[in-house]
């Protein structure tokens, strides 16, 4: 039960040993505190010895106590000069203000303030802005010309104390740029094929100037996008580029005809060649057979004359006699029962008879086609 309640004896928690009674006064609790403090750090009353004289000491606790605290806050102090530099940064240490080194990636450790600071720079982002302006060309056009330019640091220590305001710099440089290498270029070339040189030149320029003004950037890349003529001319423009296709068109439809005749005019020239070369060999290998066969004729015709004669007359009768369609017949000896082979000598292609002389079947025969037959009877009447 309750101290206070009836039949708790009335025991006051706050009484202290000695029985008083009371809570202790917040003046004491604070004094004892001061008093702990002072004899830790060297304050508070110190017991006096004869005379009223306060004992001597050479090093009492106040003199451990300053110490401990000093070298305690000079430890601190050391371990507040412990930085990290993260992968896409770089560390650049001043002392007093003036640059004195820069650290890469990783723990490093610098004189603390006041002496020595860092100050990290990223190196790998990347930035970027936007040019457009209308500019005069080589050849008095005006063209509209946006581009795209993308930078990142690449020397921290230039970055930070050799140029006030790089970025300020950078959009400069690439004014100055682009209005140079347009006003060196023709108009038809810009819009064309030559958008890429374009865009590499400024780039090179860019960074060129960039390296002497050390600026500490570098130019990543520079996109141009397709350049514009003024919108007043813009119709006009249009006229001449679907002209300029019209022309680009028709030439590759011309060299691609060119291309499939040329060969086949060329196959066929040597074709032709190859078959006057062909004829040459033929005419001069007949020729050549002529002449030997005559040689040798003539050869034979040297040995046996009378022989060689009647055997030219007898070979040109049977070669002339092969071709023809009469027949002859000796009728001396000769009987009724002479049976002639009509029906081979009706065949064309037994006897060599052109197709006028062939006898169709029926009784419309022609004169030339009956003469064979004609002729037969008449041998037949004669014997």
């Amino acid at each position: 039960m309750a101290w206070n309640e009836p039949g708790g004896g009335n025991r006051d928690p706050w009484r202290d040993k000695g029985g008083s009674q009371g809570p202790p006064e917040l003046d004491e609790v604070v004094r004892k505190l001061q008093e702990k403090l002072g004899g830790l750090f060297g304050g508070g009353k110190k017991p006096r010895g004869e005379g009223g004289a306060p004992p001597s000491s050479g090093g009492g606790p106040s003199s451990v106590g300053l110490g401990l605290i000093a070298g305690i806050a000079f430890l601190v102090w050391l371990a507040s000069g412990i930085y990290i530099v993260e992968p896409a940064e770089r560390g650049v240490e001043l002392r007093f203000g003036s640059f004195t080194q820069v650290t890469q990636p990783g723990p490093h450790w610098h004189l603390p303030f006041p002496i020595e600071e860092v100050k990290e720079v990223n190196v790998d982002q990347i930035s970027s802005f936007r040019h457009k302006a209308q500019m005069l060309t080589s050849d008095e056009n005006i063209v509209d010309i946006e581009l795209t330019v993308q930078s990142r640091i690449q020397d921290a220590a230039d970055y930070l104390f050799q140029d006030r305001e790089p970025e300020k710099t950078l959009r400069d440089v690439t004014e100055t740029l682009v209005r140079e290498t347009i006003g060196k270029s023709r108009l038809d070339f810009i819009l064309t094929e030559g958008r890429s040189s374009v865009q590499d030149s400024i780039r090179t320029g860019i960074q060129g100037l960039l390296n002497e003004y050390r600026t500490g950037l570098e130019v990543t890349s520079v996109n141009m996008q397709p350049a514009k003529p003024p919108e007043q001319v813009k119709s006009a423009f249009d006229d001449a580029i679907k002209a300029r296709e019209d022309k680009e068109r028709i030439e590759n439809q011309a060299e691609a005809y060119a291309n499939e005749v040329v060969p086949n005019a060329r196959g066929a020239g040597a074709r032709r060649v190859e078959d006057a070369k062909g004829y040459e060999a033929r005419v001069i290998a007949k020729a050549e057979g002529e002449a030997s066969r005559f040689l040798a004729v003539m050869r034979e015709y040297a040995k046996a004359p009378e022989v060689t004669r009647e055997r030219l007359y007898l070979d040109t009768l049977q070669s002339v006699l092969e071709s023809t369609s009469k027949v002859m017949l000796d009728a001396e000896g000769s009987n009724n029962l002479m049976y002639l082979p009509l029906d081979r000598l009706m065949d064309r292609k037994s006897f060599g008879f052109p197709q006028s002389m062939q006898a169709p079947e029926g009784p419309g025969q022609s004169q030339a086609q009956q003469e064979p037959v004609r002729e037969s009877q008449r041998g037949r009447r004669s014997r």
